[in-house]
Formats: structure tokens, sequence, C-alpha cells
């Protein structure tokens, strides 16, 4: 997937201009037609128009919530042509997203959200060599920022008699050197061959506090993780004859950390056969190793999830997946299905301990908590069978994908040596689009999906009144207590997700440019999908007791929006 080079011929533009969010995107010739310039913005302020509406609704099932979100981005792209062998290509990306929710009640003062965010820039060289070589030289520069935050204060009569708060942080910042070659020595092979270089700093960290505090805190508590991976590849795309396109490839991958070298080869190999003018199959077999862990909690609330690096003594995740297909075009109604199955086996993942923490506790630095030691290693399996049926042609097109697969964990120190299914283990995942032509002008559109619901952990039953209300439903990895009862690890499973979203466009071609106006409805039957659960205290009968609440981002959302192209 590339990003498109801006117009070298004239100025282009097309935006839009909506209740939930506005977009814009330019592009055009610079210095005489020998260079061009794309840049592409968007921006939702559905945290202003909606919160009220949100508001209500939060308020019909019980309490009193005030959620928000927002997300903005920015694309742009300036390249540059110095004659037939050199191009140079400079573009950025920066994006963020922010969501959060407030929760009220005669017990409880609750506050919980995340904020991510992306930034990186390239600038590369493009060179032709001779006419069957060309390379692509690249600097590049990656920052992801992922933050969670969440307080609760227990209230008496409207006063605050105690409070806790909860604060996760995860940074990466990479420096890449990459340089790619692609030769054609003729009709029958197309040859890759490159090397890539990165310089990796991380920057893991979790503080829970009896109080508050600035979101300042962490960064200044938490030294940083520095890493230098590498690879060299090549892979040659064959063609012995019409009916038979091979793709084999060899990667040498390497990861330095503090004192230790890790090297592991990487084999693939993919086949397409065409069996008949309509019908052909495909296999794939790859090696891959990934030396990037995510740790994530299982338990309730937002997802406290924390990237940490191989190191000394942290091996880097690994795995083998085969897979393979049918592909059948159906010319008379103009469709196309694909079934392919796959199974993929995983080794080296990571997960925390029965009872461990990265979380320091009243002020103690997390790295000191030495999180090498509290984690645990296992393996995974991850296997089954996708559907996807295609119309392409005619007034009607659209398509229906269907997945079924199981994802299965297994680590000697969790969960008594049994199996167990991880947090994103989707057992059915279904997605139906379809547009419809109704005339030139008109166009009727309408999508559905539908995922099962993570599995989680929950305690079934808590025989004590708790110091921190997070170490009891925040992480059953990090907080398992002796007087907690958990049951099975990841034994409750979240509602479906599923949602309905219909839209009609109006179109219309004016002198100097392209109208559409188009009007919508986003989750049509406002199902209130879950985003997360937690546990909380609520007054009932004149008693504290514990319900487990369901938190949603969005109900039916109607939208109006202009959109132009020139």
């Amino acid at each position: 997937m590339n990003m498109k080079e801006g117009s070298k011929e004239k100025l282009h533009g097309e935006g839009g201009i909506g209740l939930i969010s506005s977009r814009l995107t330019l592009e055009g010739p610079l210095a005489g037609k020998k260079a061009s310039f794309l840049i592409s913005a968007r921006r939702t302020y559905i945290d202003i128009l909606a919160a009220p509406f949100l508001a209500s609704l939060q308020k019909q099932e019980g309490y009193d919530g005030r959620p928000g979100y927002f997300f903005y981005d920015l694309n742009a792209k300036l390249n540059y042509d110095f004659g037939a062998k050199n191009k140079l290509y400079v573009s950025g990306y920066f994006g963020r997203d922010k969501f959060k929710v407030e929760d009220r009640s005669e017990v409880n003062d609750n506050r919980n959200g995340l904020n991510w965010g992306n930034a990186t820039a390239t600038l590369r060289w493009n060179h032709l060599i001779n006419p069957k070589l060309f390379v692509n030289t690249s600097l590049i520069y990656s920052r992801f920022n992922f933050n969670i935050f969440a307080s609760e204060k227990d209230l008496k009569e409207g006063e605050v008699i105690d409070e806790y708060s909860l604060k996760y942080n995860s940074l990466i910042k990479d420096f890449t050197f990459k340089t790619d070659f692609d030769y054609y020595p003729n009709a029958k092979h197309s040859v890759r061959f490159g090397l890539r270089l990165t310089a990796h700093q991380f920057v893991p960290s979790a503080l829970a506090l009896a109080g508050d505090f600035s979101q300042d805190e962490i960064s200044g508590q938490t030294e940083r993780i520095n890493s230098v991976e590498g690879g060299i590849y090549a892979e040659d795309t064959w063609q012995p004859f019409a009916a038979l396109k091979v793709n084999v490839g060899f990667r040498l991958s390497t990861f330095q950390t503090q004192s230790k070298t890790y090297f592991r080869p990487e084999p693939r190999i993919a086949a397409a056969l065409k069996l008949a003018p309509n019908l052909s199959a495909k296999a794939s077999y790859a090696r891959m190793n990934q030396y990037v862990h995510l740790l994530s909690n299982t338990g309730l609330g937002l997802p406290t999830d924390l990237w940490v690096p191989t190191t000394d003594r942290v091996a880097p995740q690994q795995s083998t997946q085969i897979a393979a297909g049918l592909a059948k075009d159906l010319q008379e109604p103009g469709l196309a299905i694909t079934l392919e199955g796959y199974y993929k086996k995983m080794d080296n993942i990571i997960s925390y301990k029965e009872g461990s923490s990265f979380i320091g506790l009243d002020g103690e630095n997390a790295n000191e908590l030495n999180w090498e030691s509290n984690i645990t290693s296992g393996k995974g399996w991850s296997y089954g069978a996708e559907l996807l049926v295609q119309k392409k042609t005619g007034r009607l097109t659209g398509w229906v994908g269907y997945t079924l697969s199981w994802t299965k964990w297994k680590f000697p120190e969790l969960n008594f040596g049994k199996t167990f299914y991880p947090r994103y283990d989707r057992r059915h995942d279904i997605s139906v689009v379809g547009m419809y032509e109704l005339s030139k002008r008109i166009t009727l559109s309408a999508s559905w999906v539908y995922g099962t619901g993570n599995a989680l952990t929950i305690p079934n039953a808590k025989f004590a009144t708790f110091r921190n209300p997070y170490l009891n439903f925040y992480s059953y990895h990090q907080f398992m207590n002796d007087d907690t009862d958990y049951g099975q690890k990841n034994s409750f499973r979240a509602e479906a997700y599923h949602r309905l979203d219909i839209a009609v466009q109006f179109h219309k071609k004016k002198k100097r440019y392209e109208r559409t106006w188009e009007v919508g409805l986003y989750n049509a039957y406002s199902r209130r999908n879950p985003f997360f659960y937690n546990m909380y205290r609520i007054v009932s009968d004149g008693r504290p007791i514990n319900v487990l609440k369901r938190y949603s981002l969005f109900p039916v959302l109607p939208s109006v929006s202009y959109n132009f192209k020139f």
C-alpha cells in the first residue's frame, strides 16, 4: 500500500462538510510541473455536537455518564522530479484519537479515558540504475504513544473519603534506514532484495496512586529501553508457465538488546495455480518473528496495553503459518467467490504471571519492579476459514464476508496449565456491504458488521474490601488475590458487536466541479455495543453493592454531509 502522489497537471481537490466530521484533500503541481504536492486532513467534532445526546442515553441506562470522543489526522506528501533517473519524496502522517467517560453516583465519582496517536515522517529517494534495476532508499521516523487514565473517588454524603488513580503509558520511537532494490531480469522473473535497520526506543510505564496526579509524572519516572532491529531479504516472483506463479523469499532478521543479539531466519513460499479459466488455487507457507511484545490485561476496564521489547531474558515471538484457498469467478451473475483456510502456531508469546504487576504503587518506579521477572511465556494456535463473495459489476455491487476462527493460548503458569482463549479470540466475524445505483444521480448504500465479543476475566465472588479497586478489577494477571474468586481464565464473553449503517447519496455534476449530498444513519438500530466493562459500587436498599457496567461509545447518529470534487 502506497500513498498516492499529487497531480502534476493541475490543481485538484475534494472534501466534505458534515455534522460529525469534515475533510479536505488538495493536490497539484509545483515548480513548473517538476514537483507536486498532496495534503489531506480530517477532524471529527462528535465530542461537541453529540455529547448532550450521548449523556442523555447514558442516564437512561442508570448512571450519570459524560462520554466524549474525537480524532483528527493529517497526511502530506511532496515529490520532486530531478529527471528520468531520480525522484525525491517527502511525506508525513500525524493523527490522534481521544476517548473519555465520566460516571457519577451517590457513592462513586469515576473517570476513565484513553488517547493514542501516531506521527511519522519519511524521506525517500528513487533512483533508476538501468532499465532493469531501480532502488528506493528511505529514512523514516515514527512515534507511537498510547495513554490510559482512570480514577475513582469514594463518596459519602457528597464528600470524598478515598481517591485512587491509575495511569498507563506506552511510548515507542523508531528511527529507520531501509533500501529496496527491484530487478527485472526477464519477463518470467521479478526479483526484490534489500535491507532495513531500525533503532527502537521503548518507554513503558504504569502507576497507581492513592490520590490524584498529573500525566507528566509518569514520563519523568520511567527510563528508556533502547534496542536495534535489522534484516536483509531477497525474493523472486517466478512464472514458469502461464498458469503458475510462484513467490519464494528468505529474510534473515536480527535484534540487538542489552548484551545479546538474536538471529532468526524467515523463509516463505507462495504459489497460485490457474486450474481453469475462472478457477484458481493458492497456497502459502511463512515463518515469522516478532521482537516487540504486547502485554495486555484480560480483566475489566479499558485495555491496558504496554509494548515491551525482546531482551536478554525475553526471547522473540515466533510463528509458522500455512494457508490455502480457492477463487472462482462466475461471469453470468458477476460474482467472485474466494474460500481460504489457515493454521498458525505461535511460540514465546508472553503474559503476566498470576499475581504479578507492572504497576508502581504510590509512586514506586515501575522499572524497579523488574517486569521481566513478572511475565511468563507460552504458546498459541490460531486457525480458521474465510469466505468472501463479491459482486463487482451491475447496478447492485458489494460483498459478503464471513470468518470462522479460533485462537487459543497455553501457559504452564497460567490457568492451571489449561488452554484458554485470549482476549481477542473472535469466533465469528461477518461483514455485509451493498451499493445500489437507483439512478445516475442517486445511490443507496448500507453495511452491517458482526463480531463475537472479547474473552474477559471477571471476579465471581469477592470476600473482602480492598484498598485500591483496580487491584481487584483492572487486570486478572496483575491483581489476582487469594480472597477474590475469578474462576476459569477468560470465561466471560463480552456482548457481540454488531451495527448497521445506511446512507443515500445525491450526485450532481456542475460546470466546474462535482458535488454529492449524503444523508445517513450510523448504527441505525442504536445497538449499545460494549466498548469496555467495569465494576463499581451502587446503593441498593440503602447498602452498597458491586455491579458490572457496560460502557458504549455511540448510539444511533444521524449524519448529513456535503461533498465536493474538482
